[in-house]
């Protein structure tokens, strides 16, 4: 985390959670198998993803930093138990792991070949 991003959350203002809680987070890998533009918002994309066990849409708002080339086959990190949401029309049942430094945006995935569904812990 660069200086910039200190300075705007200090740690005090982060509230705590318990490991109980934290555990009931599953994050797991995902291959992306299709990009599509959403119907009705230029800066996201629909993700069809493979979780190992099922394949999922996910709505990702990455579509300023990600072109579909760069996404398609990529490996990432999804919170795969995050509740249903419908984002501008479309039903998104999962939430991909990125992070922001100075404007740029990169995804969260392993730094080597993992198959889907691997669980992050």
């Amino acid at each position: 985390m660069n200086e910039s991003a200190d300075a705007e959350v200090s740690s005090d203002d982060i509230p705590t959670i318990s490991f109980d809680d934290f555990t009931k987070v599953e994050l797991r890998t995902a291959k992306v198998l299709e990009v599509e533009p959403h119907p009705k918002a230029d800066r996201l994309w629909l993700l069809t993803i493979d979780g190992g066990t099922e394949k999922r849409q996910i709505v990702a708002g990455v579509r300023a930093h990600y072109t579909r080339d760069e996404l398609k086959g990529k490996t990432i990190v999804v919170v795969w138990n995050l509740e249903p949401a419908t984002i501008r029309g479309v039903e998104s049942r999962g939430m991909l792991l990125a992070v922001e430094d100075e404007g740029v945006v990169r995804l969260l995935g392993p730094d080597g070949m993992v198959a889907p569904g691997c669980r992050v812990g």
